[in-house]
């Protein structure tokens, strides 16, 4: 891609995503996500209304007038975007692809973290660890991660979720906000995600599309598998096709929800056709 259609590709998305964090997220994502614990402030005179266990002893003696102590919550935080460019997610058959839409929600998860002023860094991964950016603070740093996701070429097609929480739990040492955004199209991942669920606050959310979930009855048909590069005739019209075909991606989609379950996290699903905003917007108030 060149330079200058890059960086009109980056900005569109600038745009777009940084006022849905400005004008949508930026309260929600603040309420969703707490801090690490609370630190003290300062010192003040006692006011009608305040705990009286929050009183200084010390202070009030020394003064003879009673004053409270005054604790304010440590808000930076570490948001991970971990991002699976594995090739299924170079899938769409209706608004777009899901790759299209994992690029905008991750770029809203990073605008939404740094108006709070938190860090943000980038995993990507297929069945490898593509690339990893450390977190940092800024605009510069979240529009490198948007380029990334942009044009980034990853050398392996297939998945393995569960290296990627490997890699995140060997290099994040303090606990983080980890979104994995994925079609989940993997069922190996369920230990790892244990592991790292016992010290990151994690939340997957699954970009599908429809044609995912059923066949459509086009007769015989040539099909690519996108991450082996294997074709297949595939004889969409039939009902037994249909059938394991269905039952393949349910049992996909099953494990998914088992896995986040059982490890205490979050997770949401997103079909490339609907809105995102919403999704996201209905979890961060459901937190």
């Amino acid at each position: 891609m060149e330079t200058k259609e890059l960086l009109k590709k980056v900005r569109k998305i600038e745009i777009k995503t940084r006022r849905l964090s400005d004008n949508v997220f930026g309260g929600e994502y603040h309420s969703a996500f707490k801090g690490r614990g609370m630190t003290f402030s300062e010192v003040r005179q006692y006011q009608f209304g305040d705990d009286v266990r929050s009183i200084d002893w010390n202070v009030t003696a020394r003064y003879n007038e009673p004053f409270v102590k005054v604790f304010e919550e440590e808000r930076e935080l570490t948001m991970m975007l971990l991002v699976d460019v594995s090739a299924s997610n170079s899938f769409g058959t209706k608004a777009d692809f899901k790759d299209n839409i994992i690029t905008e929600i991750a770029a809203t998860l990073a605008f939404s973290a740094t108006k709070n002023n938190d860090k943000i860094g980038l995993m990507l991964f297929s069945d490898q660890i593509e690339l990893y950016i450390p977190p940092k603070k800024g605009r510069s740093h979240v529009l490198r991660i948007i380029r990334e996701l942009i044009e980034f070429k990853p050398q392996n097609k297939k998945t393995d979720l569960g290296k990627a929480f490997k890699y995140m739990i060997d290099m994040l040492k303090k606990k983080a906000i980890v979104f994995v955004l994925s079609d989940f199209m993997d069922d190996t991942y369920e230990h790892k995600l244990k592991i790292a669920a016992k010290k990151h606050d994690v939340t997957g959310i699954r970009v599908y599309d429809e044609r995912e979930e059923s066949l459509p009855s086009l007769g015989l048909v040539q099909m690519k598998d996108a991450e082996t590069g294997a074709f297949n005739w595939v004889n969409t019209s039939s009902a037994s096709v249909k059938e394991i075909y269905q039952k393949q991606y349910r049992d996909q989609v099953d494990y998914f929800y088992r896995a986040f379950k059982l490890s205490g996290s979050g997770y949401m699903n997103c079909r490339v056709d609907e809105s995102y905003v919403k999704k996201l917007l209905a979890y961060f108030k459901k937190r």
